[in-house]
Parts: C-alpha cells; structure tokens; sequence
C-alpha cells in the first residue's frame, strides 16, 4: 500500500458573531436548533478538561496548534470539512454533543479592555427570528429573558473550564510532553497522511522526574494527559462512522430517488434529537 499525498486538519473558523444587545435584539426572538447540521463540516470541535469524562468514551480526542499555543479538540473527522457524527439528515451519531456545539448559535466572545466576555450569536444561523415566532431575547422591562440567562450561564460554566483547561495544556506543552500525532487514512489502496494533529507522548511522560510530575499534578494537567492517551483507542469509532455514513449516504440517495419519481410529495426535515434546553441538563451534570 503507498503513501500519497497529505491531508492538514485545522479547526473551523469562528464565524462572523453580532453581540447581543437590548438595542439590536430587544424586538427580535431566537429558536433552538433541531439538529447538528450546522456542525456537519467542523472536523475539530474545542473540548474543556470537565466534559473529558463524557468525550473520551464516545470520540478520540487530541490537540491542535494556535497561533496561542494548543488548544484540545474532539477529533471527529480525519479530512477537511467532514463531521462523522453528523448523519446527513443532521442527526448526531453518537452518545455525547461537546459542549461548544450545545451552546450553538451563541458564543461568548472576549473583547480587548474588557474583563465580561461578550455574548455573541450567529445571525446567519437562520435562528434568529421576530418577536412571537421563538424564545425572546429581552423581556418588556428590557432585562435579558430567562431563557437567555440560562444560556449565559451555561457558556460561563464552560468558559470557566476553558480557561483553566488552556492552562493545563500550557503546562504540558511546557513540559515537552505534546508532539505531533502521526495517522494515516485509507483511500482504496493508497493512505494519505494526516498532519496537524498532535498527542501526549506517552514514553516523555513516564519519564518525567518527581519534581516535574507533581508541578502536572498542581496544575491539573495529568487528568488531560491520560484522558487523550486512553482516547487514542477511540479512532476505531471513526472507521465505523464513516462505514455508516456511507450507508446512510446510500439509503438517502435511494429515498430521494424514489420521491424524484413521484408528483405532490415533499421531503420533510427530521425534528433532530437534542434540543438546547435538554442539553442544559446534561452540561450541569457535567460541571457540578
């Protein structure tokens, strides 16, 4: 089998945010999202240090460069633009939603002089909505709604394990113990390889002396470490992933097939499966 070509894996660019104030949204509403299409071509998805206990048994999970250091990221796909845990109807194919994708189409956002992030939403989501159509965003006192407090709160929970989690990966970059991640991916005969993506270096590790090991211990940096290591074994979930999507891909073709051939029939979207206000549930399991 030969090696050729290359495949570089980055995370998707943020996309363009609006912050949400009393002056542009007070007559406006939002809607929840009914499923992961939005995700389908995010490959990367960020992950913080307290959901690695839900990501770690669903999805490999490594760490890419910034141009700030490394970041930690959910690996769900091996090529550009391609989400195996999205089916094509948007459907998520797995038991764990990261927690950047649960907050969708809101972000927090940090300004520069300013110690409060921002919250920010993607108007191009098309979930944006006028007042009576979707959750509103501010009440008639002009206050934030509650259901927009709720969303506030829970991207504070995971802001907060973001920054102690970009500590953590700091400290082990520090310690030499992130090197890059060699993978290959099958296409017919040949592989391509796959650049980009790094792990911890398990030998570099074991090696560390007391003093070194104990400094990743304070810092909370050993948890992150043995969580991506025993996530390694997680690859084989992308195997059987893309065997599924290309079936699902079959079958989708074949339904659409046979409706091309009939008059007066429309396809419907599937409602999807998890709804932002169950996803609350679970992010507040995740980060009591």
């Amino acid at each position: 089998m030969t090696n050729t070509g290359e495949r570089r894996l980055d995370v998707t660019p943020s996309p363009q945010l609006t912050a949400i104030t009393a002056e542009r949204f007070s007559g406006k509403a939002w809607r929840r999202y009914n499923g992961y299409a939005f995700a389908a071509k995010e490959n990367l998805i960020a992950l913080v240090a307290a959901e690695l206990a839900n990501a770690v048994p669903a999805m490999p999970v490594g760490f890419v460069q910034t141009g700030e250091g490394f970041q930690l990221v959910a690996v769900t796909g091996l090529e550009p633009a391609v989400n195996l845990f999205v089916a094509p109807d948007g459907r998520w194919l797995s038991s764990y939603v990261p927690a950047t994708l649960r907050g969708y189409p809101f972000r927090l956002v940090k300004v520069e002089g300013r110690e409060e992030s921002l919250l920010c939403i993607d108007e191009a989501s098309g979930l944006v909505v006028e007042t009576g159509l979707g959750e509103p965003f501010f009440d008639e006192t002009g206050q934030p709604a509650q259901a927009l407090k709720q969303v506030l709160e829970f991207l504070s929970q995971v802001e907060r394990s973001r920054m102690a989690t970009e500590a953590a990966v700091d400290a082990l970059a520090a310690a030499g113990l992130i090197q890059p991640w060699p993978l290959n991916l099958k296409r017919g005969e040949q592989q391509v390889a796959v650049t980009g993506l790094y792990r911890i270096d398990e030998a570099a590790l074991h090696a560390l002396d007391d003093k070194a090991f104990l400094g990743l211990r304070a810092s909370g940096a050993l948890p992150v470490a043995y969580a991506q290591l025993m996530s390694i074994n997680q690859l084989t979930v992308l195997e059987r992933l893309a065997q599924l999507q290309a079936k699902l891909q079959a079958q989708a073709s074949r339904v659409v097939q046979k409706l091309a051939n009939l008059e007066g029939i429309g396809l419907s979207q599937d409602d999807g499966t998890l709804k932002f206000d169950s996803s609350l549930t679970v992010a507040k399991k995740v980060y009591q």
